[in-house]
């Protein structure tokens, strides 16, 4: 026998004894070592300056009076005992519940036809289903006034109540919403074990058993998930209360009008933290149920095949092809309404409310500033976050921050864009700040935008670091190559799904955000949807219309153009996959 043909090289059996070295002892940290521990150290930084402390000057204005005087909990109090204000949580409970209420179903019922069915077009409802995601929550808004208001097509439907008030609100806010929680249900649902399926087929178990014993059981977590994202979301939305609430108020809405209307911060403050309570119980139960629902999952599990079954499949096929018919009719009526002369009295088709509307008046710039924005998000989004992601999974030292910069990471999830602007406006426009040259820019706007969508962006990116084996940076660092280098040749062309997805979603949410910039803006960097808002309230829905069509159309070529590149840069870059 050839005993040379075991034998290994020499540099492979260098390489493994170090990296089992690593294994078993601590290995001596290098030059490029500490220029990790330095980027880890702006991260947490960086997180605690535009995240941490604006919050913490919430905190601190919420129990001062207008003079700065310490005044401890009699704000609250204050608030609390006026009727009116009362109301508004009153109201926005009502609302919250009732939209979640309703969207809860229709959802898990889409999302159901889309993991359990066998009808045609499936592809086709999931893109549908994703519309409203394109666009502004106010275009929703003016598109149902154009349904149902005092000149709507469909008024009659309403029995002669009022879109304006909760009617409107609620309906506004299922749209919005609907796809937020369709895609948590489709998760949820996707995950089932299809073993369970076949042992109770097998046993002749009926559909509607198998349902209540299998199927909910084993989504409940995403329910419960999703329940909470429409919750959050509708009570921490002011968009659609302000373009359709009327006189009904909620307490995002007394937000916006204690500080744009009244100038008062500390009030503002006040119902800031009313609104940043629900968002952070919900985060906390949210993240307990994403930790359980990791636990459940089995490595012998297998995926759920559904089986053809005409009436059902048939069924599914009409439910969502009318909800998607429902969706396009609102989206569709915007886009008609700017185009339309003059509703409803003049429904000759014209380019009039985008050349005369938004380029001769010059609010054609608010779209271009959203570009601007948009780009700046991605480009810096992207470095900050999956950055920050690598540092924390990758790299060695610093063990102590780590935690820190993980809980800090996850945080942005549960302070809503509302309570985010306002704090940026206490902290950053105070005069002592030094910072204080950042606000009313576009850095600011980039910045907000960028810590208001943090944590999404950067659990994509864990998710996808974590896919990797720490072997290669543990080889990286045995044979003395820099992190950085690692980073470029090996872990961003395998994560570049991951990237491309972070860019995607930065793009679109910086193009519809408005909650967290509303505060922000100045007269030179007025963005696309703070101008729906500002046309809106002039009583000039043509020009909105037509600035949220443009929003939608940038934002579907953008997914076209994402879904295009990924095609080409995948085969290029990740071709290595094909060959494993």
């Amino acid at each position: 026998m050839n005993r040379s043909a075991n034998v290994l090289p020499l540099s492979v059996v260098t390489a493994t004894s170090n990296v089992k070295s690593v294994a078993k002892g601590r290995q001596k940290s290098h030059w490029h070592d500490r220029i990790g521990h330095l980027l880890l150290l702006f991260v947490c930084i960086g997180l605690a300056v535009f995240l941490l402390m604006p919050v913490m000057m919430i905190l601190i204005q919420s129990v001062q009076d207008k003079n700065g005087a310490f005044v401890g909990l009699r704000q609250f109090s204050e608030y609390m005992s006026t009727p009116a204000l009362r109301q508004s949580v009153l109201n926005t409970l009502t609302v919250s519940i009732s939209v979640t209420a309703l969207v809860i179903p229709a959802a898990f019922t889409f999302a159901y036809a889309l993991t359990r069915s066998m009808m045609p077009l499936k592809r086709t409802f999931r893109t549908l289903s994703l519309i409203p995601i394109l666009a502004p929550s106010l275009l929703a808004a003016i598109s149902f006034v154009q349904w149902f208001g005092t000149q709507g097509v469909l008024k009659g439907l309403l029995g002669g109540h009022s879109i304006y008030g909760p009617i409107g609100i609620i309906i506004s806010e299922c749209y919005a919403v609907f796809p937020h929680a369709l895609m948590i249900l489709i998760t949820a649902l996707t995950l089932a074990d299809g073993r369970l399926y076949e042992v109770a087929e097998s046993l002749g178990t009926s559909r509607l058993r198998k349902f209540r014993t299998i199927t909910l059981p084993g989504a409940k977590y995403g329910l419960i998930s999703a329940m909470l994202v429409v919750f959050t979301f509708t009570v921490n939305d002011f968009g659609v209360p302000k373009v359709i609430g009327g006189d009904y108020s909620v307490l995002a809405m007394d937000v916006y009008q204690l500080v744009i209307g009244q100038q008062d911060f500390n009030k503002g403050a006040v119902v800031s933290l009313l609104l940043l309570l629900p968002a952070l119980l919900a985060f906390a139960i949210d993240y307990t149920i994403r930790r359980k629902l990791q636990s459940q999952l089995s490595a012998r599990a297998v995926p759920f095949v559904p089986k053809r079954h005409r009436m059902f499949d048939s069924l599914m096929f009409c439910y969502c092809s009318i909800i998607c018919a429902l969706l396009l009719a609102v989206l569709s009526m915007a886009v008609y309404t700017s185009f339309i002369k003059l509703w409803p009295y003049n429904r000759t088709l014209v380019w009039d409310h985008y050349y005369f509307g938004l380029f001769q008046d010059g609010i054609l710039e608010s779209y271009f500033n959203s570009l601007r924005l948009a780009a700046y998000v991605v480009a810096s989004g992207i470095v900050l976050i999956f950055g920050s992601a690598y540092l924390v999974e990758k790299t060695r030292g610093m063990n102590g921050a780590r935690p820190i910069i993980r809980l800090l990471a996850m945080l942005p999830m549960g302070v809503p864009g509302l309570v985010l602007g306002l704090g940026y406006i206490m902290f950053f426009n105070h005069p002592d700040n030094p910072l204080n040259v950042l606000y009313r820019s576009m850095t600011i706007l980039v910045l907000s935008t960028v810590v208001h969508y943090f944590t999404s962006s950067y659990l994509t990116a864990v998710t996808a670091l974590k896919a990797i084996d720490n072997e290669f940076e543990a080889v990286s660092a045995s044979l003395k190559v820099p992190f950085y280098k690692t980073f470029f040749r090996v872990t961003v062309p395998v994560c570049l799904p991951a990237v491309l997805d972070i860019g995607r979603y930065l793009f679109i949410n910086a193009m519809t955000t408005i909650s967290a910039v509303v505060f922000l803006y100045s007269p030179d960097t007025t963005l696309a949807s703070v101008a729906i808002l500002n046309l809106e309230a002039e009583g000039k829905i043509g020009p909105a219309a037509a600035m949220g069509t443009l929003i939608v159309l940038t934002s579907s070529i953008v997914v076209l153009l994402y879904a295009l590149t990924t095609r080409v840069l995948l085969k290029k870059a990740q071709r290595w996959r094909k060959t494993v």
